[in-house]
């Protein structure tokens, strides 16, 4: 992933940040799994389940506010209103697009996964120090809102 010339140095910051990324994408998925899977849920539906519980909302915000297609959190999202996780509401925005909210049952899968979420989030920390787990999230935030700003063309 490389390029001669003047953006070579560009595009090696590009392709190593996306490595970065990359791995640490796949570091994350995994450790969600372990988290999850205690709770009954897997790492995706985790996610799902946890966008809606402070306030419901539509599969399409869902989608957008995880960054993925939308027809993927549909299919989750089914999948927890089947498994009696979360359950569909009517939205007076929407009369089409209902609102997906976690069930009592869904709130408690996800208070399973709490202690060992806490714990993780310590060691974390403890190895980042609170500065730098701070400015690694900042680093992210600001990553990723570029991207959205600049979108696929760049």
């Amino acid at each position: 992933m490389s390029t001669a010339g003047p953006d070579a140095g560009r595009a090696e910051l590009l392709s190593g940040t996306a490595l970065a990324v990359f791995r640490l994408n796949g570091q994350f998925l995994a450790v969600a799994e372990e988290l999850a899977r205690p709770a009954g849920l897997t790492a995706a539906r985790w996610q799902v389940l946890g966008a809606v519980t402070d306030t419901p909302k539509a599969v399409s915000g869902i989608a957008r506010e995880l960054g993925t297609a939308r027809q993927s959190v549909q299919r989750i999202a089914d999948v927890l209103v089947e498994q009696g996780l979360a359950e569909y509401l009517p939205n007076p925005a929407h009369s089409r697009a209902k609102l997906l909210s976690p069930t009592a049952q869904g709130v408690a899968a996800l208070r399973r996964i709490d202690p060992a979420h806490g714990r993780l989030a310590r060691a974390l920390v403890a190895e980042l120090g609170e500065e730098g787990a701070a400015s690694a999230l900042a680093s992210l935030r600001l990553l990723s809102e570029a991207m959205e700003r600049i979108g696929p063309q760049g």
